[in-house]
């Protein structure tokens, strides 16, 4: 019998929405007459089909009872744990079985950011306490799924959805124009990042599906808005709508008025409108008492919705009773009484088809675009690069510039007369410097060999706030825009690489900031030349010591040119969990750097 067929009363295969059998106790002599029925049907089908209709489709007759049961633990998005706790009590209540066995169905209350983050961790097996997962969205389990270490994970489906919408108070959406006027996510992004006087919040893109999903389609639409300029403009809006940030996405809604009074409507401290599901207005709104319910703007195109998708968890080691036991629950939560559970708590179908009563509970109205079925997601690269620019923004950057000053970097660039490696690479560095705001922090090194006395390497600005004052009068900026035009090659200078690799992420590691993102970021264009230093192996197991069970402090490198040792790149960012870059022309450092960090940002 295939793993994966469809256990007793799933129906076809594939089939969506199918009605099990209920599993209930037969009454006597009844029990008899449906397993003639049953022997019957498939002796005739297979002696039309020959095949073996019982063992491929798992119809199999039920037990008399509950004597025994398939235990199935399930850790799901708090939002729709509640919608299996009551379909799960119900499958225990009319003994629904799987395989001739009883369902017993246990959920447990995660967040999708929790879970994802365990799983990259390697917690499974005798450390996970669930087989199910089942996040709010998608972005979760390609979080895990991308990370490289993580368990074989197997999704069974969408057993709901829910589109985001941005939910305002009467008051305010009165003022909006609501519900005649429609908002597209780029008026939505202005809404939520300080244009007109309207306070709106949202749930940590980096803790909720919500808040990143929402995130994306507001930088996507900034950037296009924008005619194209640097991500710049699209982080300062990121901040202002970090200001109004709650963890999760419980906390942002008690972050609205209690009540319709002047004092709390008018309280700076609370938020006049939220970027939520669909889901999480209805159940506010069901359960508001005195606080004022909320009306729901959709916007009115590229529509998102968070998506529900039931997983198998380390589904290579997980037996075949619990994975059949996982498909038997996901036809409960697809037949009519599954599909009315997750209605009556908030829930629309799998795919978003609206259901009015739900959708005008939850704030709806025409000509509000409500009913239009969401498209496709953001894709996976733009919801990473959204949380990679989410992270160096809000935590802020914090990296230490080690760059290659070897006699080499005098070479010509090939197509720019007259400029050295060294004249174009200072000049992007100060181009990339502009993309980082005063918070930031950032320190240079140049490395060559015997630089200064015995060491590779010269500290050239200490690690400091881009906006802070320093000696002179000036900023950390201005330091370290005056020490970029400095730096020249040093004559006869080899490649001190693998010391100065190793020494420099000791430095950040010795003062790691918490809250920040942490990196070193290292310029080469060269191979190391340096005779009497540690070899290439002990530098990777001097960064591995440094790495294990500490924070992350990805090691990046950008090789620039021809002669760049691009294998000893690799190698020395992934001893950290960082990641390695090639450039021919050095007037792309800024960018590779910026999207690096990004890119690291989003893998937390």
């Amino acid at each position: 019998m295939p793993r994966h067929s469809l256990p007793d009363g799933s129906g076809s295969a594939g089939t969506r929405g199918a009605r099990p059998t209920s599993g209930r106790r037969p009454r006597r002599g009844q029990g008899s007459r449906r397993r003639t029925v049953v022997l019957a049907t498939a002796f005739v089908v297979a002696l039309g089909a020959g095949t073996a209709v019982a063992a491929r489709t798992g119809v199999l007759p039920f037990t008399d009872g509950c004597e025994d049961s398939v235990g199935l633990r399930i850790a799901a998005s708090p939002d729709i744990a509640p919608a299996l706790r009551s379909l799960a009590a119900h499958a225990r209540e009319e003994k629904t079985t799987s395989d001739g066995r009883c369902l017993d169905v246990r959920v447990s209350e995660r967040t999708g950011a929790e879970v994802a983050d365990s799983l990259r961790r390697g917690s499974v097996g005798a450390s996970a306490d669930y087989d199910v997962w089942l996040p709010d969205s998608r972005v979760w389990v390609d979080r895990v799924t991308s990370s490289g270490r993580a368990p074989r994970l197997e999704t069974l489906g969408d057993v709901a959805g829910s589109p985001l919408a941005l939910a305002v108070v009467p008051s305010a959406a009165g003022k909006m124009g609501w519900p005649d006027k429609r908002y597209s996510w780029s008026s939505i992004a202005g809404a939520a990042t300080g244009e007109g006087d309207l306070r709106v919040g949202s749930a940590d893109p980096a803790r909720s599906a919500t808040g990143l999903l929402a995130l994306t389609r507001m930088h996507s639409a900034a950037v296009e808005k924008g005619g194209g300029k640097s991500e710049t403009q699209a982080a300062a809006a990121a901040k202002q709508l970090a200001e109004r940030t709650a963890p999760g996405d419980s906390q942002v809604l008690a972050t609205l008025p209690r009540d319709d009074s002047g004092a709390e409507l008018g309280n700076p401290q609370r938020n006049q409108a939220l970027i939520v599901s669909e889901q999480a207005a209805y159940a506010h709104n069901k359960a508001a008492g005195d606080a004022p319910g909320l009306r729901l703007f959709y916007p009115k195109e590229d529509a998102t919705a968070l998506d529900y998708p039931l997983t198998l968890v380390d589904s290579d080691k997980l037996s075949t009773e619990k994975s059949r036991a996982a498909l038997r629950f996901q036809t409960l939560l697809g037949d009519d009484t599954g599909l009315r559970t997750l209605a009556r708590h908030g829930f629309r179908k799998p795919g978003g088809k609206a259901d009015a009563r739900l959708a005008r509970a939850a704030g709806a109205r025409s000509p509000q675009p409500w009913k239009a079925t969401p498209g496709d997601p953001p894709s996976t690269r733009n919801v990473r690069a959204t949380l990679g620019m989410w992270t160096i923004t809000v935590q802020s950057a914090r990296f230490l510039l080690v760059v290659d000053a070897s006699a080499s970097m005098a070479q010509p660039v090939p197509g720019r007369p007259g400029q050295s490696r060294m004249d174009v690479t200072k000049a992007s560095l100060i181009q990339g410097l502009s993309q980082f705001t005063p918070q930031d922090e950032v320190g240079l090194w140049e490395f060559a060999t015997r630089l200064d006395g015995g060491k590779d390497h010269r500290e050239l600005v200490p690690l400091g706030r881009l906006g802070d004052r320093v000696k002179g009068g000036g900023t950390q900026r201005d330091e370290l825009t005056s020490a970029f035009g400095r730096m020249e090659p040093i004559p006869g200078g080899a490649t001190g690489l693998y010391d100065t690799a190793l020494a420099a992420y000791k430095k950040v590691r010795s003062s790691y900031a918490s809250g920040k993102f942490n990196a070193v970021v290292l310029l080469t264009d060269g191979s190391n030349e340096d005779p009497g230093s540690i070899s290439r192996d002990e530098l990777a197991l001097g960064l591995k010591e440094q790495s294990e069970g500490k924070p992350p402090l990805p090691l990046i490198t950008v090789a620039v040119g021809p002669d760049a040792d691009e294998k000893a790149a690799e190698e020395i960012a992934e001893a950290t969990g960082g990641s390695s870059h090639q450039v021919d022309d050095p007037s792309q450092i800024h960018e590779v750097i910026l999207k690096a960090i990004m890119e690291a940002g989003s893998r937390g």
